[in-house]
C-alpha cells in the first residue's frame, strides 16, 4: 500500500486542525457562558461577591472543563471534515484515485494523537494549577469554608479559623494508622483576631484523633512570656480523618507529571491513592480515546452520500454513540473508584472498546 501523497496529507490535516480549533473555540465559549451563569446562581448568598470575581472563577475553571470536551471536539471535527469533502465531491475523487481509508485517516489520526500528547504535556499542568486556584476560591468565597488542609511531600499544612482565632499547623511527616493520623516535628501557630501571633507550639511528635491534636514533648511559647515545656498537650480541632481523606479527593488539581510522585507518597504514608491512580491512568488513555472518537466518526460518515438527509441521520447516530461511550466511561470510572474494577481496566476500557468498534467497522467496509 502506497503512502498518501504529502500534498494530500497536508490538505486533509489542515482541514482537520482548522475544524478542531474552530469547534473548540465555540464549545469553550459556551462552557464559559454556562459556568458563569452557574457560578452567579451559586453565589447569590455571597453578597460581597462581584461579577468580576465570578467571571475570574469561571475562567480559572475553563481549561479543566475544556479538557473533558476534547473527545467530542475531535469527533465533531472529523464529522465536519467528512461532510465538507463529501459535499464538494472531493472525497469521491480522493477515493477514486486509489486512496484507502487508512491513508485517508492517517493525517487526522496523527494530528489527534499529537494534540492529545501536547494536552497532557503542556495544557494539563496549566489547567490543574488554574483549577486548584478555582477550588480554593470556591471553598472560601462561595462555600464559606474556613478550614484548608493540604498533605503532600512537604508534610501536612492545615489552617482553620474558630471564633476569630486562626491556627496554622505544620507537620514534617505524616502517616495514617487506622483512624489516627501520626505526626512528627509539629509546629502550630495561633493568631488573634488582629492576625497577630499569639502563641506558638513546637512538638516532637503528635497525632490527630478524637477531634484533637494530641502532642508530645511540647514547647509552649507566647509573646512576653517564658517558654513552657509540656510532656503532653491536647489541642481541639475541627479536622477529622474524614476531612483528611477528602483532601485527597481532587486529583484534577494536580499536574499529570506530579501525580506519580504523589501516589508514591500516599502509599508510603498509609493513605489510599486509588483516586489519583485511576485519574492518572485515564489521563494516559486520553490520547487513545481522542483517536478512537475520530475512528467512530469515520465509521459512521466516511461512506455517506452527499444527501443532507443521510448525513443528518449518520451524524446524530455518531453523536449518540459518542454520548453512550461517555456515560460508559463514567460508569467504569465509578466502578474503579469503588474498587469493583481494577483501576487500569476502568481507565483504559472505554478507549480500547471505542477504537475496536471503529476499526472493526472500517476493516469490514474497506477490506471485508
Amino acid at each position: 500500500m502506497n503512502r498518501v501523497h504529502p500534498t494530500l496529507a497536508l490538505y486533509l490535516g489542515r482541514h482537520f486542525i482548522v475544524s478542531f480549533f474552530a469547534l473548540l473555540a465555540i464549545i469553550v465559549a459556551l462552557v464559559l457562558l454556562f459556568d458563569t451563569v452557574e457560578l452567579l446562581r451559586r453565589s447569590v448568598g455571597a453578597t460581597a461577591l462581584e461579577f468580576g470575581t465570578v467571571f475570574q472563577m469561571a475562567v480559572l475553571k475553563l481549561p479543566h472543563t475544556a479538557q473533558a470536551t476534547l473527545p467530542f471536539v475531535a469527533m465533531l471535527a472529523m464529522l465536519f471534515v467528512l461532510f465538507r469533502l463529501t459535499r464538494n465531491h472531493e472525497l469521491v475523487v480522493i477515493r477514486s484515485a486509489g486512496v484507502s481509508v487508512w491513508q485517508f485517516l492517517a493525517p487526522p489520526l496523527i494530528l489527534t494523537a499529537v494534540l492529545g500528547l501536547l494536552n497532557l504535556a503542556l495544557v494539563d499542568p496549566l489547567a490543574s494549577m488554574m483549577y486548584d486556584s478555582y477550588q480554593r476560591m470556591d471553598d472560601r468565597l462561595i462555600r464559606g469554608q474556613s478550614t484548608t488542609l493540604d498533605i503532600g511531600e512537604n508534610g501536612l499544612w492545615l489552617r482553620e479559623a474558630t471564633d476569630g482565632v486562626g491556627t496554622v499547623v505544620h507537620a514534617a511527616t505524616v502517616h495514617q494508622d487506622a483512624d489516627t493520623l501520626q505526626l512528627a516535628n509539629v509546629s502550630i501557630f495561633q493568631t488573634d483576631n488582629k492576625e497577630s501571633l499569639a502563641r506558638r507550639l513546637e512538638a516532637t511528635a503528635g497525632r490527630l484523633a478524637g477531634g484533637a491534636f494530641e502532642l508530645n514533648g511540647v514547647w509552649d511559647m507566647q509573646p512576653g512570656r517564658a517558654a513552657i515545656f509540656h510532656d503532653a498537650l491536647k489541642l481541639p480541632t475541627s479536622i477529622t480523618m474524614d476531612t483528611v481523606q477528602d483532601s485527597f479527593a481532587a486529583p484534577e488539581t494536580m499536574s499529570f507529571w506530579e501525580i506519580p510522585s504523589f501516589i508514591r507518597f500516599s502509599e508510603e504514608s498509609g493513605f489510599s491513592a486509588l483516586p489519583h491512580r485511576l485519574y492518572w491512568y485515564s489521563q494516559l488513555a486520553s490520547p487513545w480515546l481522542l483517536c478512537a472518537m475520530v475512528l467512530i466518526a469515520a465509521a459512521f460518515n466516511l461512506t455517506a452520500s452527499v444527501r443532507l438527509v443521510g448525513w443528518t441521520g449518520r451524524g446524530v447516530a455518531a453523536l449518540g454513540v459518542g454520548f453512550l461511550l461517555y456515560f460508559f466511561s463514567r460508569f467504569l470510572y465509578a466502578l474503579g473508584l469503588s474498587s469493583s474494577l481494577p483501576a487500569l481496566l476502568a481507565a483504559w476500557t472505554p478507549a480500547v472498546v471505542a477504537s475496536m468498534l471503529g476499526l472493526a467497522y472500517l476493516f469490514h467496509r474497506e477490506d471485508g
